[in-house]
């Protein structure tokens, strides 16, 4: 006698522990297909403790990517390190630029004021408001000035925050004045901008998270409002850092360069004022690297912040960049982004949109096959996750 048709489904199907373990082999790209199949296979999917397990299995590093598609039009992506795009995220931010971040949501800004936070595994965005300004509702002016925005998560709360920066020319002057205000990522209607206050001018476009600190390199321009000079005081490698958790600023930092050189030796003069175009900070292995350049030389540093009481730095990489560089005249901003798990280096050149991987052991740098990148973000977090509450 034959069996009934549910007792025969019954019987080939799989055993949760088994499909546990199936659906496990699957990266996330596929299993987001497969959610669909049915409600079992949702729920399975869903579940944190799957959702951890597949994490743990499937480490390859994700990266999100902006650039322009076959359409023309620029979108969101997040792709893994051979440059293949694992899901594609349209319409997120279409003139916005993403923050440099290593976090498990996506930051995505303007200079007119705008920014709004991406989730990555569900596409939903929230925009931040643009005002009231500086905690001053008649202060809606200032979205004229260049604004800049800045990502990061407290990590005894959890709390996610963002920093914005407003370089404000003063009339008549030729000087420049800047305004800091913090906004926390808290789900409700009510959270406002809160003033942020400092005695001295950051270069707000070389803001990066580590951590629970923002730090960033000073701008000798506007320290204290004097042109930068190798006299102004303010050496081209000297860093500020903000806590995010208590939003007060922390000590000033000296860096593991200018120290070295005598300002009063022509060559060691003229690579003190090339610092200030070839500096760039970076976060690896949960370390501040300060990375310099030396286009002259085809030469990537990398300097690592081993101590932050001592001001303690170690230059752990140098790596030729010659095979990459066309000429030494070449302004390539090299920003480091990840140490793989080889030993191998993951570096953004900012002002040529590529993404490239350098072998120190062997010296050699080659780029990644993926299109001109208008920005770029690390990924920390699951495809899998379901809409955050």
């Amino acid at each position: 006698m034959a069996a009934p048709p549910n007792q025969a489904r019954r019987r080939g199907a799989l055993s949760p522990d088994i499909l546990f373990d199936v659906l496990l082999r699957f990266p996330a790209k596929e299993l987001c297909r497969l959610r669909a199949v049915c409600r079992a296979w949702f729920s399975l999917t869903t579940d944190p403790l799957f959702v951890r397990a597949h994490a743990a299995r499937h480490r390859s590093p994700l990266l999100v990517a902006r650039f322009r598609d076959d359409d023309g039009e620029v979108h969101v992506h997040v792709v893994d390190l051979s440059g293949t795009t694992v899901k594609r995220i349209a319409g997120a931010g279409s003139d916005h630029q993403l923050l440099c971040t290593n976090l498990d949501l996506a930051c995505l800004a303007t200079r007119w004021n705008t920014c709004l936070v991406l989730d990555p595994a569900t596409a939903a965005t929230h925009a931040l408001p643009r005002y009231p300004v500086l905690g001053d509702p008649n202060r809606e002016e200032l979205y004229k000035p260049a604004t800049y925005f800045a990502f990061g998560r407290a990590p005894a709360t959890g709390e996610y925050k963002v920093l914005r920066m407003f370089n404000r020319p003063e009339p008549y002057s030729g000087d420049t004045d800047q305004l800091l205000d913090m906004f926390t990522i808290n789900g409700s209607g009510n959270a406002q901008w809160r003033v942020m206050s400092r005695d001295f001018f950051v270069e707000a476009r070389s803001a990066v998270v580590v951590g629970g600190a923002v730090y960033f390199l000073m701008n000798g321009v506007y320290f204290p409002k004097k042109r930068a000079t190798v006299n102004s005081g303010i050496p081209p490698d000297y860093v500020a850092s903000l806590d995010i958790e208590t939003e007060e600023w922390r000590r000033e930092l000296q860096g593991p360069i200018s120290g070295s050189l005598d300002t009063n030796d022509a060559d060691d003069r003229k690579e003190y004022i090339s610092l200030w175009y070839q500096l760039a900070l970076g976060e690896l292995k949960g370390s501040l690297v300060l990375a310099n350049h030396r286009g002259c030389q085809f030469v990537l540093d990398l300097w690592f912040l081993i101590d932050f009481e001592k001001g303690l730095w170690v230059k752990e990489y140098s790596i030729e960049t010659q095979s990459i560089v066309q000429s030494p005249s070449d302004e390539y901003l090299m920003k480091p982004l990840l140490v793989l798990g080889d030993g191998r280096l993951v570096i953004y050149t900012e002002l040529t949109g590529r993404l490239l991987i350098c072998d120190p052991e062997t010296d050699t740098c080659t780029f990644v096959e993926m299109r001109q990148l208008d920005s770029i973000a690390i990924y920390t977090g699951s495809l899998l996750s379901l809409p955050r509450e």
